[in-house]
């Protein structure tokens, strides 16, 4: 009887522990897109420096998805789906980027 106790409540605790992470990525979610949107919308910053706001609040965004959306991290649990991750991440920028060398380099030489 105790053991059936001890897991319902560790069941508990974990539920609301993935509420509790969902719940912050939201808040950090919700703020990362309202700085940016207030700074393009209300003109108060020179061009580059809202550029330069609304990219890192970016790439900020993205890290704080991976962390608690997706649940990226490099716990025991998590490591392998964080280098599969990361390795596919690595391969698409390698994709895109080189077929963009490959078109420009391409241009030039058709200039």
């Amino acid at each position: 009887m105790g053991q059936g106790n001890t897991l319902a409540t560790q069941q508990t605790d974990d539920l609301s522990s993935q509420v509790k992470s969902y719940l912050v990525g939201f808040m950090l979610s919700v703020v990362l897109t309202a700085i940016p949107f207030l700074a393009v919308m209300s003109h108060c910053f020179e061009k580059p420096l809202t550029i330069a706001l609304v990219l890192g609040s970016a790439v900020v965004q993205i890290v704080v998805h991976l962390k608690y959306f997706l649940h990226l991290d490099f716990s025991k649990e998590g490591k392998l789906n964080t280098f599969s991750f990361l390795f596919t991440a690595l391969i698409i920028v390698m994709v895109v980027g080189l077929s963009v060398w490959i078109i420009y380099a391409a241009n030039a030489l058709m200039m």
